[in-house]
């Protein structure tokens, strides 16, 4: 009997329905396991497909052509150590998430996920068939148990692979990223080990998939909840665990603990991992957005900057009669600190062109906010204009706090492709841009220093569309906005509860009203970075056509 089992663990970044591509990667990963000694070469959870798949999985074809990029992987990878990967499965009709055990040539044995998520961002109930608890696998005589993701958010089935002889357990995941989940993640597993007595690998992909990022940050977990490795966050990585035979059972070798950045560099690298995916994945190499001198414009430059590198960013900065010279300065500063391209194409000519040709229909009404969104649609008409003429993806600027009350115009500057501030509040860009100053991190492709002028951090925000313009003329103080927000969005809590915490009602429920009237604008924005459990795409689906109000007091 043997005394040693060598896992290789390959944390990667799947694109989905790249079939092939995805193949090519877990073959490459089996070729280190095998030039390793590996007994079991692991990937996760639905890693010949990609993940999410949202209804894709649904399609005839594409079920079929994975599964049989599966028997195509065990027929290559018959020589050397067992592989173990996500797909789909077939049985008498029905469609199940499942994990592939590949050795000698054959699929030598298929576990079928239990749990099936059904919040959330997660559909998977109108996608798969929820299976049976499977037993422990066996590789080169020990036995694997393997809960896929979800499974091992839940005590049975860890409880029922742990009493049919499971001797280590080997989580595949694909487990999207949002504020404080390694911390969430490790105390759930560290509860299944504790349980069960036995040790766990927590095998996570990464990634970026529309909104979604996977941040590997997958760990290996001895009996007593002993963290024993923990790979880099965020980053693709191929590592060998050995485990020990010790008469209390096995054991995992003391390996590498990479740290979990704090959650403020980690949403950073979240926002710059997405943008560098999501361009990837649709085949987009450059990156074209309005630089106004404000702070959301410029963090997204950053961001644009540090994903895709300086020289494929190209800021354009727009200015109207209402700009002042300081933001020209700023954007102008901004552009050159970040080395990025900047385009001046001034709009006061095609806003004078548009209202004299609507001055008879307009004729004896009064100038006002129509006359705004004129300004912020002209941009929006420029830029994609410039979009199309260079292939170059438009990315929008608008915040959580500007997404959640409608502060922004719909076909103007919610134009664009991608969003990676979608679900950050404004309060925290203040702290991103300070931030990004004060750091540079290897991933980083943009320079180090000061890349977000000082005064840019530091003005009162404006949308510079009238003579002297704040937002806080339309809005509450940011502070107090983001406040109620996080209260009504992220919480659920009622009028009366933020009433209670110290808000004043009236603005409390000017606030409500503004966040259910805004629904129709972001059900057409853009997708951007998911941060948080209630970004607005997925995570929070309300009805546009909506009447009720909270009446609480």
């Amino acid at each position: 009997m043997a005394d040693l089992f060598r896992l290789t663990l390959a944390q990667l970044n799947p694109t989905v329905g790249d079939l092939a591509g995805n193949a090519a990667k877990a073959r490459t990963a089996w070729e280190a396991g095998r030039a390793a000694g590996a007994d079991l070469v692991a990937l996760t959870e639905m890693f010949i497909t990609g993940y999410q798949t949202q209804d894709l999985i649904l399609k005839p074809a594409f079920q079929d052509a994975a599964i049989a990029a599966i028997h195509d992987l065990a027929t290559a990878c018959a020589d050397g150590p067992a592989l173990a990967i996500g797909g789909p499965a077939l049985q008498e009709g029905r469609l199940f998430n499942a994990y592939y055990i590949l050795q000698g040539g054959r699929i030598t044995a298929t576990v079928l996920k239990h749990h099936l998520p059904n919040d959330s961002l997660f559909d998977e109930k109108r996608l798969f068939t929820p299976a049976d608890v499977h037993g422990p696998y066996t590789i080169n005589g020990v036995r694997i148990g393997s809960p896929i993701c979800e499974d091992a958010w839940h005590p049975d089935v860890v409880e029922t692979l742990a009493e049919t002889g499971a001797e280590i357990l080997l989580v595949p995941n694909g487990s999207p990223y949002h504020r404080g989940k390694p911390n969430l993640r490790l105390n759930l597993m560290i509860s299944r080990v504790v349980e069960s007595g036995l040790p766990l690998v927590y095998l996570n992909m990464v990634g970026g998939q529309d909104d979604q990022v996977f941040d590997g940050s997958s760990m290996v977990l001895n009996p007593g909840g002993h963290l024993a490795a923990q790979l880099p966050q965020f980053d693709e990585h191929v590592t060998q665990i050995t485990f020990r035979r010790t008469p209390e059972g096995w054991r995992a070798d003391a390996g590498e603990i990479a740290p979990i950045p704090p959650i403020g560099e980690a949403d950073y690298r979240a926002c710059v991992l997405s943008v560098a995916d999501y361009f990837a994945k649709t085949g987009f190499k450059k990156a074209v957005l309005g630089l106004s001198g404000g702070i959301d414009s410029a963090i997204v430059a950053a961001i644009a900057a540090d994903a895709l590198g300086p020289q494929n960013v190209r800021c354009v900065m727009l200015p109207s009669e209402f700009t002042s010279a300081h933001s020209l300065e700023d954007a102008e500063k901004c552009a050159r600190a970040l080395g990025c391209r900047l385009d001046t194409v001034p709009i006061s000519a095609a806003q004078g062109a548009v209202l004299d040709t609507l001055a008879p229909l307009f004729a004896g009404t009064e100038e006002g906010i129509t006359e705004e969104n004129i300004q912020s649609r002209l941009r929006g008409v420029m830029l994609m204009a410039i979009s199309n003429k260079f292939g170059e993806m438009l990315l929008t600027t608008g915040n959580k706090s500007e997404m959640a009350v409608g502060y922004c115009t719909i076909y103007g500057d919610m134009n664009g492709g991608y969003n990676p501030v979608k679900d950050m509040y404004k309060t925290r860009m203040f702290l991103t841009a300070r931030w990004r100053n004060e750091n540079h991190r290897p991933w980083m492709k943009g320079p180090a220093g000061e890349v977000i002028p000082e005064r840019i951090i530091t003005k009162p925000p404006s949308a510079e569309l009238r003579a002297n313009q704040t937002d806080q003329d339309s809005l509450p103080p940011y502070e107090v906005l983001d406040a109620i927000l996080e209260g009504l969005v992220e919480r659920e809590a009622s009028v009366a509860e933020l009433v209670g915490e110290g808000f004043d009602r009236d603005t409390v429920k000017k606030v409500e009203h503004l966040l259910y009237i805004a629904e129709y604008k972001r059900f057409q924005s853009a997708p951007g970075t998911r941060l948080t459990q209630k970004a607005f795409w997925l995570d929070r689906r309300y009805p546009i056509a909506n009447r009720f109000r909270d009446q609480s007091r």
